[in-house]
């Protein structure tokens, strides 16, 4: 019962094609492989801009003034 047939797949196939349509299937395939190409493109970017040994060190973030003890507070 855990392992699905070929008669199991075709089922899903086949409801999966009248639900979707053959056009937005591969309207949705065409997406998937932009995106993938994008993606190669960007991470070959990535490997042909040197990383610079003297770039800008990061700068710390200002610490938050703590405030004043009560003590040290005046009246007015």
């Amino acid at each position: 019962m855990g392992s699905m047939s070929i008669w199991h797949w075709i089922v899903v196939l086949a409801v999966v094609l009248l639900l979707f349509g053959r056009g937005k299937i591969s309207d949705l395939m065409g997406d998937v492989a932009k995106g993938i190409k994008s993606f190669k493109k960007g991470m070959a970017e990535d490997e042909d801009v040197p990383a610079k040994k003297d770039a800008e060190a990061p700068r710390p973030l200002p610490h938050q003034a703590t405030p004043a003890p009560e003590a040290e507070k005046k009246a007015v």
